[in-house]
């Protein structure tokens, strides 16, 4: 569950009252782990796999009775205020017109009378934290157009022009700065609340970067792009059973040649600091280290695209040699060859398995997502962000695999199908297990976080105030302690 899909009166999840509220929920009810998304800013498409920075977090997630409380904003400064949200969903459009003005309002108070430890947050954050708030001041000044379309001196960041810009954007620099350091002090409050009872986060990260980020910006030799910082080809993935043209996501590709020369610095750089940020990190896209999928851009589709060579396990190899082994799951989901499972192995991060994979009646005896083929090593999920609920799933699935699925979990008439296909995960071997809060609260189609090649209606649930109550709670740790997973 992401901390968009919070309850709150505000129009979307932050990291407030409600986000401990959520954990308590976690601990009563017999549990160790809250996964979320991408914690970083999204930009256009709402999406968090596409942020303009992978290292800062999203200001919509600090929580505006907590500024009250530091005396930084009056209630009267965002109560009144109407976010334009049902409470199942969130109004991107509106937050962004209205979310950063009461923002600045908290920014001004503060630094009027900054914390002791501001100064030393810019500077434990320096090597990304100007960059990114220089960056967000531009954007300001260009009306939020991509960095690609800015005048030459500073898409090319001639020295000269980002001095001058520097001097002129002070104060704004600073409100990008102050928010972040808001953003890491409230999640840092809120980790430790979690950790405290016996709740650790898994963070994600994205394997790709937005085009329009401060990372291709600052760093574009670490991409694929040409004399005119555009790139050659992009990300995305095949044709598959999600899309019959694939997945266009536009990303820029790694220059992977140039990475391993300098010891895939960037990456160390990058699982380091999120490492600390979560307790453990889940890595989308985890085959494309193995080979991954580069589409000529321009093109309007992924059908044109082509595999080729990425890192292996050179880079994480380096990863372990500069900061030791990390706690991390592989997405390894997707087009799957003996490569990409050898890289897996090789790597002994535990892979994922989705049970809704599982019911392809066409391939009921080898396929690696039905539960009695899981290996320990493995995470094993109902769904992901990117599938149905299961009900929603059950509602749209081919006829034949659902009826499968009934006979291969012995669901009986009546029974509830959500719990059924919760419960064969929890008596599975898999180490760990996830299920999407949408499917813990028995919800269709209309609580599916994301639907791949599709823009609009993604990224917006949310729970319902009251929605995760005590007799739920008792009814998961009962699961929990039939199954032996109670926490």
């Amino acid at each position: 569950m992401h901390l968009s899909s919070l309850p709150s009166p505000y129009g979307i999840g932050t990291m407030g009252e409600e986000a401990r509220k959520f954990v308590d929920f976690l601990q009563a009810s017999g549990q160790s782990c809250w996964q979320l998304l991408p914690v970083c800013p999204t930009s256009y498409g709402d999406s968090p796999y596409q942020s303009y920075s992978t290292f800062a977090g999203n200001p919509y997630f600090i929580d505006l009775d907590y500024l009250e409380e530091m005396g930084l904003l009056e209630k009267s400064d965002y109560e009144t205020i109407d976010w334009e949200s049902t409470p199942d969903k969130v109004n991107y459009g509106a937050l962004y017109q209205k979310r950063y003005p009461v923002l600045r309002k908290a920014v001004e108070r503060f630094v009027q009378n900054p914390t002791e430890d501001f100064e030393g947050f810019c500077s434990e954050n320096a090597a990304w934290l100007s960059d990114f708030a220089l960056f967000m001041a531009l954007k300001d000044v260009h009306g939020g157009a991509p960095w690609s379309e800015w005048k030459a001196p500073l898409r090319n960041r001639d020295a000269g022009a980002l001095a001058e810009a520097e001097s002129e954007q002070k104060d704004n620099i600073l409100f990008w700065k102050v928010l972040q350091y808001l953003f890491f002090k409230q999640w840092a409050e809120l980790k430790a609340y979690a950790n405290e009872r016996g709740i650790s986060i898994i963070g994600d990260l994205p394997i790709y970067v937005s085009l329009d980020s401060v990372d291709a910006w600052a760093h574009p030799e670490l991409f694929q792009l040409d004399e005119n910082k555009v790139p050659k080809e992009v990300a995305g993935c095949p044709p598959d059973g999600f899309s019959a043209d694939g997945q266009l996501w536009g990303n820029p590709l790694y220059d992977w040649d140039y990475m391993e020369e300098n010891h895939f610095t960037w990456w160390v750089q990058r699982i380091e600091y999120l490492c600390k940020v979560y307790d453990t990190l889940r890595i989308d896209h985890f085959r494309a280290f193995d080979s991954y999928y580069a589409i000529p851009y321009g093109d309007t589709t992924a059908k044109n695209g082509r595999w080729k060579q990425g890192p292996g396990m050179k880079l994480f190899n380096e990863v372990e040699r500069a900061i030791g082994r990390q706690p991390i799951i592989a997405e390894d989901l997707g087009y799957l060859t003996d490569s990409v499972r050898r890289l897996l192995k090789d790597s002994g991060f535990p892979g994922m398995k989705v049970l809704e994979f599982a019911f392809d009646s066409r391939d009921s005896s080898g396929n690696e997502y039905l539960p009695h083929n899981y290996i320990p090593n493995c995470v094993a999920y109902a769904g992901t962000h990117d599938n149905d609920t299961i009900l929603g799933w059950f509602g749209d699935a081919d006829p034949e695999d659902t009826a499968y699925c009934k006979e291969y979990l012995d669901i009986s008439e009546g029974e509830e199908l959500h719990w059924s296909m919760m419960s064969s995960l929890w008596r599975s071997v898999a180490e760990l297990t996830i299920v999407q809060a949408q499917d813990l609260l028995g919800l269709g189609s209309e609580a599916r976080m994301n639907a791949p090649s599709t823009v609009g209606s993604n990224w917006c649930w949310r729970a319902v105030p009251g929605a995760f109550t005590d007799e739920l709670a008792e009814k998961l740790r009962r699961k929990m302690r039939i199954y032996g997973r109670l926490a």
